[in-house]
């Protein structure tokens, strides 16, 4: 099979195509044909070498959609989706035209998504409702800001948050493009500038000065501040990532004053079967069209894998998604 493939850390440069011996199944395995696989910021903190217990030479890549080739007679055709935090770092990943997971990590696909829209939706939708649902756990009625709203994980979590009656507050640079989920859902929007302390400001003011019950910070360490700031008493912030700067200052007697709550969610800890019973579970909500992934906007082949990657880096607008062509 044909593969991205790189062997030492860097750039979108040292990613090269590769052939690579066709993956075979063993006992409790099955071969899906990749025929979408988007490319997320961690795969390119992957391949610069940013993230822990990536072992080389490796295939990269956490998302995919795809047909299943091989496995289980139960399986053969199905159409299926997936992603995983050791995908595209401790086992070959997705950017690919085969990949090789546990049977157990297989989940079929929602009919309504093509496998393009299914492979943006993978990271994005489990870690949003990893730190949404089971860290925060985020109730009917309560207010949620959501730090890099106009991202993929920050798009999630505002579709994941309306769905459990959440009021919806969206912070990020700049506001959700026009037609995307996120710009539909949003009650209203801050936009976000470093350093500034309007931002908080801004928030208590559309919380009438108490607060949100809830901050899911999406991009973390340059809005860590801001978010701490803009909780309510008892508040729950869910921190993701960490931009800009790994370490922040808090105001301990203010944190604990309002017994404020700090929680780390990582998707990375979710391997590809425990993110397979995540996507089982969002399934309905894409099949009633009450979830939506991010539009895709730029394709590329496996030849052109390292312009995905690039694109991704220059942090363009919309999903980027590597088209194999597998041949099912």
């Amino acid at each position: 099979m044909r593969a991205l493939r790189f062997d030492r850390f860097g750039g979108p440069e040292v990613l090269r195509v590769a052939e690579l011996p066709d993956p075979a199944t063993t006992d409790g395995t099955a071969v899906v044909a990749v025929r979408a696989a988007s490319v997320n910021p961690s795969d390119l903190k992957n391949v610069a070498g940013v993230m822990e217990g990536t072992v080389l030479p490796r295939v990269p890549g956490r998302d995919f959609a795809g047909i299943v080739v091989d496995g289980p007679p139960r399986w053969r055709g199905a159409e299926v989706w997936g992603t995983g935090g050791d995908v595209g770092f401790t086992l070959d990943g997705s950017h690919a035209e085969y990949i090789r997971v546990p049977v157990t990590a297989l989940a079929r696909k929602p009919e309504p998504l093509s496998f393009e829209e299914a492979s943006a939706v993978g990271v994005n939708f489990v870690v949003g409702w990893l730190g949404a649902v089971e860290t925060a756990d985020l109730n009917r009625g309560e207010t949620v800001v959501v730090f890099g709203v106009s991202g993929g994980v920050g798009g999630a979590v505002a579709q994941i948050a309306r769905t459990r009656g959440a009021r919806v507050l969206g912070v990020d640079r700049v506001a959700p493009a026009e037609g995307t989920p996120a710009a539909e859902i949003i009650d209203a929007f801050v936009p976000f500038t470093p350093g500034s302390a309007d931002v908080a400001d801004a928030l208590l003011e559309h919380t009438g000065g108490r607060g949100a019950e809830v901050v899911y910070d999406a991009v973390g360490g340059v809005t860590t501040a801001a978010a701490l700031a803009s909780l309510a008493q008892r508040g729950r912030l869910v921190v993701i990532s960490a931009v800009g700067t790994p370490t922040v200052e808090i105001n301990l007697p203010d944190f604990y004053h309002r017994e404020a709550r700090m929680l780390g969610a990582d998707s990375r800890k979710l391997d590809v079967t425990e993110s397979a019973r995540r996507l089982t579970l969002l399934t309905p909500y894409f099949e009633r069209g009450d979830f939506r992934p991010l539009p895709v906007a730029h394709r590329f082949g496996l030849d052109d894998g390292h312009k995905a990657y690039a694109a991704v880096a220059d942090q363009v607008s919309g999903r980027v998604v590597i088209v194999p062509e597998a041949r099912p």
